[in-house]
């Protein structure tokens, strides 16, 4: 609730300081006195647009502070996810400066003015004759079944399935979109990979390939210093081998004149059988060489192909071709796989769905339960407060999706008359009517739940004494859950109040002043006579006031 306001160079507010406690309390004073001033101020520290204009010194910044209560409020969360300091006594505070520009503070913390806003929206709810924007928006309206159903929690549940729903669709719209621009390409990416994969790549090719090329590119001269090697290892006059069977037969006389010489037999035994290897291996290597056109051409074509292959993906080496390979293989291998997580995705679609829908059936039943019990709730108030003949009608219309608030949207209906059709709330309600509905609405509601505090501004404006009565009980009965504030002309209301504050203006030769004063009995009893006598304070009066607050 709201405990004290503090309001410095505002308009015709010099420097203003009032206190405030629970209950009903009632704003009143004579016209231009600066009770819109007042609301004016406060609006302005809720987050309302700053005007320079509105200074009363232009010399100096303008300040205006509003302390809360707000340990009954549950905004623990809202200051933690803000990284704010969280206190039961918060203070919003607004500062105007001459150049224009305009500050907001929470608790001693700088914030945007939007932050101030949304704060501000838990801690007060300001009503007047004008005001028909609230009651015609579907959140709000299901917000008034839901707090009479007491669909606060299975709501809560439903919200946190809806939003995680809402992640899963857009997920799946994009696992499909990508699937197209995958299938898109699929197929070509698929025919690089098999013409890759078919290369058969070498992971050496410059050092197997090219090689050998160059090996095959020089055959006829390695043939013929291979049948150099082999004419100088088996010539019958000169050739090694020849001449290596005398040296071993020498050796072999050696041997058997002394035991000294073995190990030279040995050693010339190895020599010989080596040089036989080497003219076995000389004439095998002479034989795969006379088919060389073959295997050239055949490495040659090799060769070309995988030129090709660098050439036309602009690559230099064997190496990058492989790694363009195994890309392809891996987007294939994504491509194959994202039909499979298509699938998972779309069960927990379903699984979500399913929930959501079991969830939208129980939210609905329950405000299907209640509604005939608000309607009736609405007629009784209204009727109470001079609308004898208004009723209500609220339907439920089932969507074919998932909604913020369940499976189905929520029109009010209305009609003043008998004998007349219901039509839309929003297109036949005045603004007499609005909040007077208004008010019955809160009512409602704060047998439910916490509301911010709320303030009327001149609701009952245009009603008669009686009807004013019952808007005054009506108001007091919604006091004993919710502070409340009215601004009001009317002596029956005020008189129904627990505190009672008088706006009024001092002005001198130089300048003018708003004021407001929190009234003790004496001077409470005097107001209300002059708001029921008019300009002078006649006994009469006097004592109808005393009734009226008796």
């Amino acid at each position: 609730m709201l405990t004290e306001l503090r309001i410095k160079n505002f308009a015709l507010i010099k420097e203003l300081t009032v206190s405030f406690s629970s209950g009903m309390s009632c704003i009143t004073g004579e016209t231009g006195a600066g009770k819109s001033i007042l609301l004016g101020g406060l609006s302005l520290v809720l987050g309302k647009r700053a005007d320079i204009s509105l200074l009363n010194d232009l010399s100096k910044k303008c300040i205006i502070e509003a302390v809360f209560q707000i340990r009954n409020y549950d905004l623990k969360k809202f200051f933690s996810e803000n990284n704010l300091d969280y206190f039961d006594e918060t203070i919003l505070r607004r500062e105007v400066l001459p150049n224009g520009k305009s500050r907001a503070f929470i608790n001693d913390t700088p914030v945007k003015i939007s932050m101030l806003e949304n704060l501000s929206i838990n801690l007060i709810d300001i009503h007047s004759q004008n005001e028909k924007q609230l009651i015609n928006q579907e959140s709000y309206q299901f917000s008034i079944v839901d707090s009479f159903a007491q669909n606060k929690y299975i709501l809560n549940d439903y919200k946190i399935f809806i939003n995680e729903y809402n992640l899963i669709k857009d997920e799946l719209e994009n696992l499909k979109r990508k699937r197209f621009e995958l299938n898109k390409s699929f197929e070509y990416k698929k025919f690089i990979y098999d013409e890759l994969l078919n290369a058969n790549l070498p992971e050496n090719f410059e050092d197997d390939l090219e090689y050998k090329y160059r090996e095959l590119s020089n055959v006829e001269e390695i043939k013929e210093n291979l049948r150099k090697s082999i004419s100088l290892l088996e010539n019958e006059q000169i050739g090694l081998i020849n001449n290596l069977i005398e040296f071993r037969n020498v050796i072999k006389d050696l041997n058997q004149s002394s035991n000294k010489y073995l190990k030279f037999k040995e050693r010339s035994d190895f020599i010989y059988y080596e040089l036989i290897d080497f003219l076995e291996d000389f004439n095998k290597r002479i034989e795969n060489l006379d088919s060389y056109p073959e295997e050239l051409l055949t490495l040659e074509n090799r060769i070309n192909e995988i030129n090709t292959l660098l050439n036309k993906h602009k690559l230099k080496k064997v190496s990058e071709l492989i790694e363009l390979r195994e890309e392809l293989r891996k987007e294939i291998k994504k491509n194959e796989n994202i039909d499979q997580y298509i699938l998972s995705v779309k069960k927990k679609k379903r699984d979500l769905e399913t929930k959501l829908n079991n969830l939208s059936r129980e939210i609905s039943k329950k405000r299907k339960a209640v509604i005939p019990s608000i309607e009736s709730d609405l007629k009784r108030l209204t009727n109470r407060m001079g609308m004898k003949d208004a009723s209500f009608k609220i339907e439920l219309t089932n969507s074919e999706t998932f909604l913020y608030n369940g499976k189905e949207s929520i029109t009010f209906y209305f009609k003043a008359n008998k004998g007349t059709d219901f039509k839309l709330l929003k297109k036949i309600a005045s603004g007499g009517e609005i909040s007077r509905i208004m008010l019955s609405i809160k009512n409602i509601i704060s047998k439910f739940k916490k509301l911010p505090t709320i303030i009327f501004d001149e609701i009952d404006s245009g009603v008669s004494g009686k009807i004013s009565d019952s808007i005054a009980d009506i108001m007091y009965e919604l006091s004993v859950t919710t502070q409340v504030f009215t601004i009001t002309h009317l002596p029956q209301v005020a008189s129904k109040g627990d505190n009672h504050f008088k706006v009024f203006k001092n002005t001198n030769k130089s300048n003018t002043n708003t004021f407001i004063k929190r009234l003790n009995k004496k001077e409470r009893i005097n107001e209300i006579a002059l708001m029921l006598s008019g300009n002078k304070i006649t006994d009469t009066a006097k004592a109808h006031a005393k009734q009226l607050l008796n």
